[in-house]
């Protein structure tokens, strides 16, 4: 009977000693990075606020939404919003629209970044660099109902500088702000110009732990500038394209509102709506508010199953990914 006494105190002692270390150890390590986790504690608030705790109204794409009701009294109606979303004639536009807007930016915004950082990389004069640089960066932090503005002075029929430059010298009369054709390229360039400078931050800072080494060892292989880019600087930074490239496919189905709708008039409208656009015409103007909270959850979810799908195919191909 003592021996059990005994064994089993020291058990105790053994599973509380251990217990004690990591309580005393996490201590330890608040103590220590409070300061740290002072300055994480707003980005934390904001996300539980803004970002999970509207989340609960996302029932309501399951309901018959009436504001009067309430979220918790209005009626269940389950799938009927998205039955009636996916058989609606709007459907098919809507997703070719959103889809060729976004490959165009996959294949020609996301490349012109990696473009730019390697330019801007490659220039030795320090001065030079830091001014493109920052001419490149001013852009970013104009509001699209700027950048959509100077669209308009620029292309504005008959008056607009570019638009009688470029139909003086092609020999036509194109109105850009209003030819469906045209409003694809105006969206993109409108992207390039907006965006590049600010995307190339990131991998510059990628292109700056490139082991210099490699390229030393390179030159004495004779490789030329080019051969040392395509040989040594793209597959050292590799991982960060790949792992910039998954999260941008969770924004396949999120082109963008604002630019959309402040480039969106009556005339180019067949090939401007999107998702973005639809949800608030739906939502706002005809105050659908269950139908088109049934559209965003549609996109919200095939945005996470993009993320899900890039991030494992590209584990099983480049042993690169997110998570």
């Amino acid at each position: 009977m003592t021996l059990t006494r005994e064994s089993n105190i020291a058990v105790t002692e053994v599973l509380t000693v251990p217990s004690r270390k990591r309580r005393k150890g996490v201590r330890v390590h608040f103590s220590q990075f409070k300061w740290l986790y002072l300055l994480l504690l707003p980005g934390l608030v904001y996300f539980a606020l803004f970002r999970y705790g509207p989340m609960y109204g996302a029932i309501i794409a399951f309901k018959d939404y009436v504001p009067f009701l309430g979220i918790n009294d209005s009626q269940w109606v389950g799938l009927k919003h998205f039955e009636a979303f996916f058989a609606s004639p709007d459907f098919g536009r809507l997703l070719a629209n959103t889809l060729i807007l976004a490959a165009l930016s996959l294949l020609i915004c996301f490349p012109i970044t990696i473009i730019a950082a390697i330019l801007l990389n490659e220039l030795r004069v320090t001065v030079l660099q830091r001014s493109v640089q920052t001419l490149i960066y001013i852009p970013h932090f104009l509001s699209w109902t700027v950048v959509a503005s100077l669209t308009y002075l620029l292309f504005a029929l008959d008056l607009g500088p570019l638009f009688q430059l470029i139909n003086s010298v092609l020999g036509t009369h194109i109105d850009f702000l209003t030819d469906p054709g045209w409003f694809r390229p105006l969206i993109v360039l409108q992207d390039i110009w907006k965006n590049t400078g600010w995307g190339t931050i990131i991998f510059l800072a990628a292109l700056a732990t490139v082991d210099q080494e490699q390229y030393e060892a390179a030159i004495i292989d004779g490789a030329g500038r080019f051969q040392r880019v395509w040989h040594v600087t793209l597959p050292s930074i590799r991982p960060t394209i790949v792992v910039l490239l998954i999260l941008r496919m969770g924004e396949v189905l999120n082109t963008g509102f604002e630019q959309i709708y402040l480039m969106t008039n009556s005339l180019n409208r067949q090939v401007a709506d999107v998702f973005d656009t639809y949800v608030y015409f739906m939502g706002i103007t005809q105050g659908s508010y269950s139908y088109s909270t049934a559209v965003g959850l549609f996109k919200a979810v095939v945005g996470v199953v993009l993320i899900f799908g890039a991030n494992w195919l590209s584990k099983r191909f480049t042993q690169n990914g997110v998570f």
